[in-house]
């Protein structure tokens, strides 16, 4: 044997060694891609684990706003319709009240209730005596008008002209 068939020995021998290190660590990381295959697939279940029950919750969650939405809506309505009530009542009180009145100017003396408009529209309630005026019938407001201050009489002459200007454009 010849130092050249020593070295081929050699090289073969260490080409073979090469190639069994070599099948032994391609081994090794298949093993380690299966163990992370498994991990992988391991977390994967845990995620949807952890998605559903975070899913189950926010339907709970959204299923409880969707009913307090629906009873704040409730009340809503409920509030609204009670202030509705009160509101036709005020209106049925003051209608009430604003034909008393009326009934009471238009029994009394056109100068004594001139001096008490007189005196409301100079405390700056122009808009209440106007409101009693609409009401009295019309013979009494024009024996009235006479003996209200020529001020007080113009403004509630352009008062009257105005409301009706605007009721004819409206009706």
């Amino acid at each position: 044997m010849g130092k050249g068939d020593y070295l081929i020995k050699l090289l073969l021998l260490f080409f073979l060694c090469f190639n069994l290190l070599e099948a032994q660590e391609e081994r090794t990381s298949s093993a380690a891609l299966i163990k992370q295959k498994i991990e992988v697939k391991e977390l994967k279940k845990q995620l949807n684990v952890f998605y559903n029950k975070k899913e189950k919750e926010y339907q709970e969650r959204k299923k409880e706003l969707e009913t307090i939405l629906t009873k704040i809506e409730k009340e809503k309505k409920d509030i609204q319709s009670l202030h509705d009530r009160n509101e036709q009542i005020l209106l049925d009180i003051k209608g009430a009240v604003d034909s008393k009145t009326a009934k009471i100017y238009n029994k009394m003396k056109p100068k004594i209730a001139a001096s008490i408009f007189n005196q409301m529209i100079i405390d700056g309630k122009v808009e209440d005596v106007f409101d009693i005026i609409l009401k009295l019938k019309e013979n009494n407001v024009t024996s009235l008008m006479k003996f209200l201050s020529p001020k007080n009489a113009s403004v509630l002459t352009q008062m009257l002209m105005d409301y009706k200007t605007d009721n004819q454009t409206e009706g």
